[in-house]
């Protein structure tokens, strides 16, 4: 059995609460007990579901700040006590899963590095096995939805009942305004794939900065995400780890404050009734563009094979510069991006060539 096809009702743990969508908080690092304690404190009025610190820090170059270790967790320990909320910390192997769940962490995480590496992630399984507690796996560092899924999998494989996606963004080479690129279409799929999966984002790791924690949180709540994780620092300029995305409680507090929660369906009968006519006329237009599409493929073999007839190669990078220029040019007239018109236009176009050199193209 496939185990994203189980059927399973939303985890106890991570559902919204009266269409507020769960929240995680905390330092990207437990630098000291007093540090964890100041900003653990400034949150309980923030009505956070959940304390996070990362302790054992996976970093990409040595010689940087690594986390405090098994040393943070008597602190963790210590904010439930004291303040009431529930912690959370990234586990990477079986000995850090151990040593969390004797102090009695609430939830674990498995980090973009991990997630990765099918290796980790089953070794952590195997040490959850037979125990009750919720667990939230982030996407991996590159973008690739399997990897995600497969380590969500093993998660599911080992028991584990309560699991939580978090979108944290992918690692790319160009540099954009994002540390890491969003590629919203990859956790769309994953939702699509495993509906029953509760959906958070990073919106800390995906900025990589402050000035767009808001704008890619209420992006989020656009799509129906179910919760947000983001850090936040009593003194984040002077933080040991990721500064520039940190923010302190107060700004955290704002933050949600202007974030504006959305329904995912209502029961207004005019609302629902109003939406089914716009969509029956998109399903319209969506059947002309296929019908469309068809026929270009169509006509696409047909060039194909007077090339093939005429020994003329199959790729024709002028005319494809010109097509694809001058449908820039077109689309921008209509309302439409240039980067929407160039996705799709190449898709067609990588279509249009698998089918004139005679290969078969992707089930």
């Amino acid at each position: 059995m496939i185990l994203n096809q189980i059927e399973a009702s939303p985890t106890t743990m991570f559902l919204k609460k009266d269409n507020r969508p769960f929240l995680i908080a905390g330092p990207c690092s437990a630098e000291t007990e007093e540090q964890v304690m100041t900003i653990a404190r400034d949150l309980v009025d923030a009505d956070v579901d959940l304390f996070r610190a990362g302790i054992w820090k996976p970093r990409t170059r040595p010689g940087v700040f690594e986390g405090r270790g098994s040393v943070a967790l008597p602190w963790l320990k210590r904010v439930k006590e004291e303040t009431g909320l529930r912690t959370t910390v990234e586990v990477a192997n079986a000995k850090q899963v151990d040593k969390a769940l004797a102090f009695g962490i609430d939830v674990l995480w498995i980090g973009a590095r991990s997630s990765a590496n099918p290796f980790s992630v089953q070794e952590i399984a195997d040490a959850l096995k037979g125990v009750d507690i919720p667990v939230m796996v982030k996407n991996p560092t590159n973008p690739d939805l399997e990897l995600w899924i497969g380590a969500i999998e093993r998660m599911q494989a080992a028991g584990i009942k309560q699991i939580a996606a978090i979108h944290r963004g992918f690692s790319t080479y160009a540099k954009t305004m994002f540390r890491n690129e969003p590629y919203w279409e990859i956790p769309i799929e994953l939702r699509r794939r495993m509906p029953q999966i509760p959906l958070f984002c990073d919106n800390s790791h995906i900025c990589g900065n402050r000035s767009e924690l808001l704008n890619v949180a209420q992006y989020a709540l656009d799509l129906n995400y179910d919760g947000l994780m983001t850090e936040t620092h009593c003194d984040p300029d002077h933080a040991l780890s990721d500064a520039m995305q940190q923010i302190t409680p107060a700004t955290y507090k704002l933050l949600i404050d202007k974030l504006d929660f959305k329904r995912e369906m209502t029961d207004d009968s005019d609302f629902i009734e109003y939406m089914d006519s716009i969509r029956l006329q998109i399903d319209g237009i969506d059947l002309e563009v296929l019908n469309l599409l068809s026929q270009r493929m169509k006509l696409s073999e047909e060039i194909g094979l007077h090339k093939k007839h005429n020994k003329i190669s199959v790729l024709q990078v002028r005319r494809w510069n010109e097509i694809l220029e001058k449908a820039k040019m077109m689309g921008r007239e209509r309302g439409l991006s240039e980067g929407f018109i160039s996705n799709y236009l190449s898709a067609v176009h990588q279509e249009s060539i698998k089918r004139q050199a005679g290969l078969k193209s992707e089930e």
